[in-house]
Order: structure tokens, then sequence, then C-alpha cells
């Protein structure tokens, strides 16, 4: 947890992302790893969470000053009940 200049509270996250998906009929096996941002209350309350346990994300797509690469700015989130084999 960060804050602002302005006082907010920040959490930087590194999502992992795993899932299997039909493309041209065959099952294709999908990982991402993304970057994302929560601020305020929000932030707080991610904070909380276990690291590794499953969450749907809802949020937009930005890129920062940098350019380098693109954030999800989380704006919901709510568990998922799945098993996580680790």
């Amino acid at each position: 947890m960060r804050y602002t200049p302005a006082g907010l509270p920040a959490l930087n996250l590194i999502l992992d992302h795993s899932s299997e998906v039909l493309e041209a009929g065959q099952t294709r096996q999908v990982k991402a790893t993304m970057k994302a941002v929560a601020f305020g209350t929000l932030a707080e309350r991610l904070a909380k969470q276990a690291i590794g346990s499953t969450w749907n994300f809802n949020g937009f797509l930005a890129t920062p000053r940098n350019g380098k690469h693109v954030i999800l700015h989380i704006q919901e989130f709510q568990q998922i009940n799945a098993i996580v084999i680790i």
C-alpha cells in the first residue's frame, strides 16, 4: 500500500491469468500477467485479501506516462469460488 501525494491510498498489483478457450476449433491454453492498480477504499479492501486467491476484476486499461505497458485500473472486484491447485 502506498499513498498518492494527495493522500489517496493506492495499491499496485500484478495479476496472473490462466484459462482455456476455443480458437479455430482447437482448445488453447491462455496465460497472461498484467500490472494493475486500485485507489481509495478499493485499494484498502484489496490489500486485505490473500495473495494467490482467485478474483474477477473489472476496470479500464490505460497506458502510463512512460507508455511502456498497459495497466488495468481496477474499479470493482469479486471473489471466485474456485479451487486453486498449486
